[in-house]
């Protein structure tokens, strides 16, 4: 588990929607954001996590204990949160 990996409060809202399974235009109008404001962020995380999609994003932070296992719906660990 990377315990040095963390999130601002819009990362954190984000992947957790994405993790719940939202889309795209979902988690825009909920966060008050564009769509391409959301896609960006993505692309962010999925560069700074080194994956190359949505599945692979969420199969890595639950590996590395950014999502905490066992929760519905998905939620990020407080200590992963900056």
């Amino acid at each position: 588990m990377y315990t040095n990996f963390s999130l601002s409060e819009l990362d954190v809202r984000i992947i957790e929607s994405i993790a719940a399974g939202e889309r795209t235009i979902h988690i825009a109008a909920k966060l008050y954001l564009s769509r391409q404001g959301v896609e960006y962020h993505v692309s962010k995380m999925l560069q700074n996590l080194r994956v190359p999609n949505r599945p692979a994003l969420v199969a890595k932070a639950y590996s590395m204990g950014i999502l905490a296992a066992g929760t519905w719906p998905p939620e990020v660990r407080k200590e992963n949160v900056n």
